[in-house]
């Protein structure tokens, strides 16, 4: 049984040429074969550094807000606290595997089989838990700032139902990752370095890689924006009808959330459309389109990563609670008193239940 894999490292023939993956290896195309040996030195040079970038920036930004999570408060007081910690260590855990996919661009997969599938279901994981947690912020901001009689009457219980929520969306996200844990594996071509790749049968392969595509297209980026956009679109509605000065603060943080969500996520996605096509009924035949295909797929994914640094900006920061918690905090590890740290006065929350405007204004 031949198998082929999901790598643009991998750049190898069967002895099957039918069934062939034009983002796994030399193809026989048109006029030979088809030479890729440029796809992989640009990725390269252009993923191992971008890749250290987001984790750096991210994972100051993630673990900062755990740091005031674990010392300015208390405890979760709120549904949004409850989602966008989740969030924080959904962020945190993906990338966490950004130094192994970093790794594997520029010396090959040495960290073994087991490694290999572990680290891509962490990702698969934390990737759908991402979506789905941002799916859960926008829905409780709609309960919140549309319904707030019944979020009003029914705050103790929301609370548990949003930590309910979220062990069903970590659940729900390690079914997603199944495909990850069944189908990696390492691959080492010919005189290639070896990689962690999805591996598919081949009596199958095209259906499979379709089918996974499709869960990872529609959980991971269509449900969440269809529900993001139903929700923020009453929420503006209600924030223009508000008698309030600052509902224009509230807007700007809306469309800001919506566009970084659909500027990062969107593109990725629209390649992963394209790809799942060109697994199903091969409509790019030629070698330069083949390498600009591989090139905008790895510039694209680059993008969507880039999210799980403004995360901790969107969700976060934004909000007048957190602001006034760093500046608190930063006053206090300045003068040097770590008693003060955790004397907060009791303000709002980030995206309070009972405020509309320091929920969501700049």
């Amino acid at each position: 049984m031949n198998y082929v894999n999901d790598s643009t490292t991998d750049i190898w023939t069967t002895e099957d040429t039918s069934a062939y993956d034009q983002d796994d290896y030399e193809g026989i195309f048109d006029s030979g074969i088809c030479d890729k040996s440029w796809v992989r030195d640009f990725r390269g040079y252009y993923e191992p550094p971008l890749y250290w970038i987001i984790f750096v920036i991210g994972a100051l930004g993630n673990l900062l807000v755990v740091w005031i999570y674990t010392t300015v408060r208390n405890r979760l007081k709120t549904m949004t606290d409850v989602y966008l910690l989740n969030l924080t260590i959904a962020d945190l855990l993906f990338l966490g595997t950004l130094p192994f996919w970093a790794t594997d661009v520029t010396s090959g997969w040495v960290f073994g089989p087991v490694t290999c599938r572990g680290v891509r279901a962490v990702y698969k994981i934390n990737f759908f838990a991402s979506m789905l947690l941002l799916t859960c912020i926008s829905v409780d901001r709609y309960i919140a700032i549309v319904r707030v009689t019944q979020a009003h009457n029914f705050k103790s219980r929301r609370m548990f139902y949003s930590k309910l929520a979220c062990l069903c969306v970590w659940v729900l996200s390690c079914l997603l990752s199944l495909p990850e844990m069944i189908f990696a594996d390492v691959k080492k071509p010919q005189n290639s370095l070896s990689s962690c790749s999805m591996v598919y049968p081949s009596d199958d392969q095209n259906l499979t890689k379709v089918l996974v595509f499709c869960l990872q297209i529609s959980v991971g980026f269509c449900f969440p924006l269809l529900v993001m956009v139903v929700c923020y679109s009453v929420i503006i509605r209600t924030l223009l009808q508000a008698r309030n000065f600052e509902k224009h603060k509230a807007l700007r943080v809306i469309f800001a959330v919506v566009a970084a969500f659909v500027l990062s996520q969107l593109p990725y996605n629209g390649h992963l459309v394209m790809e799942a096509a060109q697994a199903n009924n091969a409509t790019m035949r030629k070698c330069d389109e083949l390498k600009a295909f591989d090139v905008a797929g790895q510039v694209v994914k680059s993008l969507a990563y880039t999210h799980c640094c403004l995360n901790p900006i969107l969700y976060v920061f934004v909000g007048v609670r957190f602001r006034k918690d760093l500046l608190h905090l930063w006053h206090c590890l300045a003068s040097g008193s770590k008693d003060k740290v955790k004397t907060v006065p009791k303000r709002p929350s980030v995206m309070s239940d009972t405020d509309t405007t320091p929920a969501l204004s700049l």
